[in-house]
């Protein structure tokens, strides 16, 4: 298990990389624009997830650069999640009270799992 967290300087770091802007990833993510994201961008996308979460730029470009073609699908699942809980916070305390019917912490950071290296 590893601490994702996309804030605002992973992002313009992403936005400074590409031509692709936040919204525009967020809308391919999702279905909604003209086509798909590209490996690149989710890949890139999850990397600064980690690197937000507080591992060095290095161990995270090297820990997604491991991983196979086969884990692209799940990266994509992962960066929707990471996007999705940078641009509405809320949704990680969703989901516990729907689970035990209690408030979360709504301020506390997200904890996602992102895969194993060598899988």
């Amino acid at each position: 298990s590893r601490r994702l967290l996309l804030r605002n300087r992973e992002i313009e770091r992403f936005e400074a990389q590409y031509d692709v802007g936040i919204f525009e990833l967020w809308d391919q993510l999702f279905g909604r624009g003209g086509r798909a994201p590209q490996a690149r961008h989710i890949r890139d996308l999850v990397a600064l997830a980690l690197v937000g979460g507080g591992m060095s730029d290095r161990a995270a470009e090297d820990l997604v650069a491991e991983l196979p073609p086969s884990e692209n699908m799940r990266l994509r699942q992962i960066a929707q999640r990471v996007l999705g809980v940078a641009f509405i916070p809320a949704v990680l305390g969703e989901g516990k009270k729907k689970v035990d019917g209690s408030g979360a912490d709504e301020s506390a950071p997200p904890a996602t799992t992102a895969p194993a290296s060598g899988s």
